[in-house]
């Protein structure tokens, strides 16, 4: 979150110790297994080494391993390693395929560094926090943090603080010089105020504070302002903590226009490299898909027009990335083809579906065309489902950022679907269901996350749920 984001100025420092120590771990666990199994270093080892390095980092900074989260239980940081060390060991044995240098390593030697730098860096890590919280239990160099503003969003950064010891700082107390019925608190972080601005500019010129974080409401804007000239004549150190709370932030970054800075509200997740790699993703999973595919879909053709009138394929038009319209393919499963103003939305025992369609629409082998839509760049494999226009001129009134949906390309499946929410919206709060879990998808995105969607749309129980 955006108030938890300011603080991380703690660990500006500490997150390159943690590179420097996975670069040691990853070192050893390499140098110690080819001892241990009595292989040795070499010309190729080295490249080895310098490759894993390289992947390790990029595929860690992508990832955020080494981006600071306070609160976050190392259980999590454990997790991470768990996902991006297979993901790097899949690159490397790739790498060896295709250079045809796999021979020149010793295969039990390998397998032992791969099997142990996991579990070496989860150590590391566990030694490196239980280190800095002994140091921080010492007292000393801990900074001394107040608060301006008595506020839920004061509240939450007491919370961040106490969570995380290692970030370094003591909360001494909160400082608001409005009267009570103005202030927004409970009982307890009302027990937590402990004197006026003056009074906080005092305590900061005697070397009681050196840390200072301004919680006040957006429209405080003139007292902010206020507080801020005052303590610009201290030598505290001052951040100010946007209230980002009442606005639903979707891919939220911060960003600047020249050397204006700027917090994207609603943003797609999809921004630098992300772009690229969820579309070499599309392409090469989709490609793969549609030759495995392929003669499937061929005799499901057949199928159709062998046993219903009509066109074997139903072209819809519905919105796309950026709400740009577009057109879907899909097996023909109703009498019908509609793509009007008015949409009817199949139900449970809807008399429009054919007798094939329904085995279709029940196992979503009608949804296999759109491979197409995926290698032609208009859908992705894994994205909030596109509804038919009318649907979403209907929604888009009536559901709470309906058209966020569209900050990314539309799927072939998704978070929504593989969670069993498919079938009729008869109900308002049914579509936006949907949606959050199509707002969370993008808040979330990340190459795990589509693996997970893929395979729980292959193999998951829910998926099937409310599919006619």
């Amino acid at each position: 979150m955006p108030q938890s984001g300011m603080i991380l100025e703690a660990l500006s420092g500490l997150s390159w110790v943690t590179r420097l120590m996975d670069f040691f771990v990853i070192f050893g666990a390499q140098f110690v297994a080819l001892k241990v199994y009595g292989a040795q270093w070499d010309t190729y080892q080295s490249l080895a080494f310098a490759t894993t390095l390289m992947l390790f980092g990029l595929v860690a900074e992508y990832y955020g391993l080494y981006r600071a989260r306070p609160g976050e239980r190392l259980s999590g940081e454990v997790a991470q390693l768990a996902a991006i060390w297979p993901m790097v060991v899949a690159l490397l044995l790739l790498a060896a395929f295709a250079t045809k240098t796999s021979e020149r390593f010793s295969r039990i030697a390998t397998v032992g560094w791969f099997v142990a730098t996991p579990m070496l860096l989860g150590i590391a890590r566990l030694a490196f926090r239980a280190v800095l919280r002994q140091l921080h239990a010492l007292g000393p160099h801990l900074r001394t943090v107040a608060i301006v503003g008595c506020t839920p969003l004061a509240e939450r950064l007491i919370g961040a603080m106490s969570a995380d010891p290692t970030l370094g700082l003591k909360f001494a107390g909160i400082y608001d010089e409005r009267g009570e019925p103005r202030q927004t608190h409970t009982n307890e972080l009302a027990s937590r105020v402990i004197g006026t601005i003056d009074q906080l500019l005092a305590d900061v010129r005697a070397g009681k504070i050196s840390q200072i974080y301004l919680a006040l409401p957006l429209r405080a804007e003139d007292r902010v302002s206020d507080i801020l000239l005052r303590l610009a004549d201290t030598t505290a150190t001052v951040f100010y903590v946007p209230d980002l709370s009442s606005f639903s932030l979707l891919s939220a970054r911060i960003t600047s226009v020249g050397h204006i800075p700027a917090f994207s509200v609603f943003d797609s997740p999809f921004q630098g490299v992300a772009g690229p790699l969820k579309r070499a993703e599309d392409l090469i999973l989709g490609s793969i898909a549609l030759v495995i595919a392929g003669l499937p879909m061929l005799i499901v053709a057949m199928l159709i027009k062998g046993t219903t009138r009509g066109p074997v394929l139903f072209r819809q038009r519905r919105y796309g990335l950026g709400g740009h319209e577009m057109r879907i393919f899909k097996f023909r499963t109703m009498s019908v083809a509609e793509d009007g103003p008015q949409v009817g939305r199949a139900t449970q025992y809807d008399q429009r579906v054919t007798a094939i369609g329904r085995i279709l629409r029940k196992t979503s082998i009608d949804e296999l065309p759109q491979l197409f839509n995926v290698i032609g760049g208009s859908m992705s494999l894994v994205g909030p489902r596109p509804h038919a226009v009318s649907h979403n001129e209907q929604y888009r009134t009536l559901v709470g950022n309906y058209m966020q949906r569209h900050k990314v390309k539309p799927g072939i499946t998704g978070w929504a679907q593989v969670n069993g929410l498919r079938g009729e919206t008869e109900v308002t709060d049914k579509m936006q269901k949907r949606v959050d879990h199509d707002l969370y998808y993008i808040n979330n995105w990340g190459l795990l996350l589509d693996f997970r969607i893929m395979w729980l749309t292959v193999f998951g129980r829910r998926v099937r749920k409310n599919a006619y």
